[in-house]
C-alpha cells in the first residue's frame, strides 16, 4: 500500500511538472474567475477584512482576477491594464496586520477548496500567495 501511495504521489508531481505554469495546472481563466467569485464573499463577511474593502466589490474582484492570472503564470493581464503591479505600494494605505494577512490566506484557501482544486495544488497556491500576503503587512497586531 505504501508503495502504491508513493507511486501515485510521484505521478501527481509528474503531472504538475507537465504544465507550463500554476495557472495552467489550476485550470486557467475559468477556474481563476471561479476562485475569485468564491473568495470575495468570504472577505466581505470576515470581521478583520471587510472594513478594508469598498461596498462595490466588483472592481476589486476584476483586479484580483487580472492579478492572480498574471501572478500564477498566465497572461500578463494586470500589467497590460494597470502597469507594474507594485502590490506592496498599492496596499500601503490599508492597515494590514499579520492577523489580516492570515485571514486573507484562510479565505483564499476556502475558496480554492470550494472550487474543487486538488489539495496539492491548493497547498502550492497558498504557499505562493503567502509571500506577498505577509510582505504587505504594514501594521502591528491589534489587541482584539
Amino acid at each position: 500500500m505504501g508503495r502504491q501511495d508513493s507511486h501515485e504521489s510521484h505521478n501527481r508531481r509528474h503531472k504538475l511538472a507537465s504544465y507550463n505554469s500554476l495557472y495552467e495546472a489550476l485550470g486557467g481563466a475559468d477556474v481563476i474567475r471561479d476562485v475569485v467569485t468564491r473568495f470575495y464573499p468570504k472577505v466581505q463577511a470576515h470581521p478583520l477584512l471587510a472594513p478594508l474593502f469598498p461596498d462595490d466589490i466588483d472592481p476589486v474582484m476584476e483586479k484580483q482576477y487580472l492579478f492572480l492570472t498574471q501572478f500564477l503564470g498566465g497572461p500578463s493581464l494586470y500589467s497590460d491594464e494597470y502597469g507594474h503591479p507594485m502590490m506592496r505600494a498599492r496596499h500601503l494605505p490599508f492597515p494590514i496586520t499579520p492577523e489580516r494577512a492570515a485571514a486573507w490566506l484562510a479565505c483564499m484557501a476556502e475558496a480554492l477548496s470550494e472550487a474543487s482544486i486538488p489539495e496539492e495544488l491548493r497547498k502550492i497556491t497558498i504557499e505562493r500567495l503567502s509571500g506577498p500576503a505577509n510582505h504587505f503587512v504594514n501594521t502591528e497586531s491589534q489587541d482584539q
